[in-house]
């Protein structure tokens, strides 16, 4: 019960790792707020969970606006903030000759903007009672080139920064509001699923194809699973990691730090194009 009497807030929480954080963070104890843009299947969960559910487009001011309103008047303060909303973009039109523009657009506004306006807001808020924990989804793709996900990669590595830059910013405020970066790997989700399926149709292979060559990247030799990203989350979020920011931590099974490892054959012989991005 490590989050005992704190206000959580996490964005995209309606599947996948956001449900997965969420209940972490219930589960030691928290107060747990959740919002996303499917407000069916976020209501649904809030009956089953116990969780408050708001619907929120994390790139408009107005929703952030909205969303820290009612907190404000619900709770009275917000202990920590989630950013995890996200979005992909194409896996078949990815590369730098074929990414449009209005895709590339699309997915820094989701990853980018939302995670900027969602520290502004939590700083204003969390700024009351001078602490907090923000948290912010990236991903390995900001640790390493994505050439078949130029858009993706590049937007988390722009996460990554304004990590930094955010924990920098408080520390100068002299606000004991930390902020940290989360980087997860191959996590077999749904939306892991559907992405290696356009792959998968794109190359003429099958998904299990794809699933195999992307495990065999991984030196601990299985995927991530969701739990695996909110256990690392609970940690940033806890007064455990009370003089911790700015830093990043990388949960992907040794992807990206290990280097003790081989490809497969038919990697090497061009099945798959680069490695899927997580979740």
């Amino acid at each position: 019960m490590r989050l005992e009497n704190k206000v959580a807030l996490v964005t995209g929480g309606a599947a996948g790792l956001g449900l997965a954080i969420a209940l972490r963070l219930q589960a030691e104890g928290a107060s747990v707020i959740v919002t996303d843009l499917e407000a069916a299947r976020g209501g649904a969960l809030s009956a089953e969970h116990g969780f408050t559910f708001l619907e929120q487009d994390v790139t408009s001011e107005r929703d952030w606006a909205r969303v820290t309103a009612h907190i404000e008047g619900s709770r009275g303060r917000l202990d920590i903030l989630v950013n995890n909303a996200g979005y992909v973009g194409s896996h078949t039109r990815g590369n730098p000759e074929t990414t449009a523009i209005d895709d590339l657009r699309k997915v820094f506004g989701v990853n980018v903007e939302g995670t900027m306006l969602g520290c502004r807001a939590g700083i204003r808020i969390m700024r009351r009672n001078g602490t907090g924990s923000i948290i912010n989804i990236a991903s390995v793709a900001s640790e390493t080139a994505t050439p078949f996900l130029l858009s993706y990669g590049a937007a988390k590595a722009a996460i990554r920064q304004m990590t930094k830059s955010i924990a920098q910013y408080c520390c100068e405020q002299g606000l004991q509001i930390r902020c940290n970066s989360v980087h997860p790997g191959n996590v077999r989700t749904a939306m892991w699923d559907r992405n290696a399926s356009e792959i998968a149709t794109a190359r003429g292979v099958s998904l299990e194809d794809i699933a195999t060559d992307t495990l065999v990247r991984i030196p601990m030799g299985r995927f991530q699973t969701p739990e695996d990203i909110a256990a690392a989350v609970a940690f940033f979020a806890s007064d455990d990691a009370r003089h911790i920011t700015g830093t990043k931590m990388i949960v992907d099974g040794g992807r990206t730090d290990c280097d003790s490892y081989h490809l497969s054959g038919r990697f090497r012989q061009g099945l798959l194009a680069s490695p899927l991005s997580p979740r």
